[in-house]
């Protein structure tokens, strides 16, 4: 049985090539940073949870909320064969018992904000806003669309985006937790506008108050579909020095 499903709808990513020693620091063990087309990405991403259900049960006031959340990518050798993946920088949602879960059985890094969305439409456009609230400030990201979805083509920066099928995170710099992410390939719709008024440094630390000054590099709105979060398992890592011995 899936730990999680549900229903993963109207996915704004705003991604930003960063310099890949920022990274490094927050890589868990066993992985390697992903990197297309010679860029190395981060991403902020604005998305609806719905019919969420956790262990097949929905839990009342805990089926449909808002979330955004910071990663990057990477990417794992297993087998010869690579399973690429994201690790999150924080996860942003406003019910206090899905960051307790999430953080307590999958060592994520989950907060809990006040937030809200907004789904605008109009007889050419879609336009679609996420808020959260940190400290007295709403930060807000928002795009508009074309109103027809469009196929993510094979090879292109949007599906290398959307396209990581597994989780990973950092316990320790020998132990990682993975879980596979299971969706059918998504499509997308036009993205016409975007607008970002976020305190990153407040947000995400110092680290990455630094994407204040950035443009994001590209920005896209998936649909998504249902997913399925299973296979949970715990890697450890051993140094390479003590497999030399």
């Amino acid at each position: 049985m899936n730990f999680l499903n549900a229903q993963w709808k109207n996915l704004a990513l705003f991604n930003y090539e960063v310099d890949r020693e920022i990274l490094e620091k927050y890589l868990p063990a066993g992985t390697e940073i992903d990197i297309w087309n010679g860029k190395c990405y981060v991403s902020l991403v604005g998305f609806l949870f719905k019919e969420t259900k956790v262990l097949g049960l929905k839990v009342p006031f805990h089926v449909d909320f808002e979330e955004v959340n910071l990663r990057f990518y990477v990417k794992r050798s297993e087998n010869d064969e690579w399973k690429r993946g994201v690790v999150f920088i924080k996860e942003i949602v406003p019910k206090k018992a899905i960051t307790f879960i999430a953080n307590t059985l999958y060592q994520e890094h989950y907060e809990t904000q006040k937030m809200k969305h907004g789904i605008f439409e109009n007889e050419k456009t879609n336009t679609f806003v996420y808020q959260w609230k940190n400290g007295k400030k709403w930060n807000t990201i928002q795009v508009e669309t074309q109103k027809n979805p469009t196929a993510i083509k094979v090879d292109s920066e949007a599906e290398f985006i959307t396209e990581h099928y597994f989780g990973y995170t950092k316990i320790s710099d020998e132990t990682t937790f993975e879980y596979e992410v299971t969706h059918p390939r998504w499509e997308q719709l036009e993205v016409l506008n975007h607008y970002v008024d976020i305190d990153f440094g407040k947000t995400y630390g110092d680290d990455f108050a630094f994407l204040q000054n950035l443009n994001p590099t590209s920005v896209f709105l998936a649909k998504g579909s249902k997913i399925g979060v299973k296979n949970k398992r715990k890697l450890q890592i051993r140094p390479v020095l003590e497999e030399m011995y």
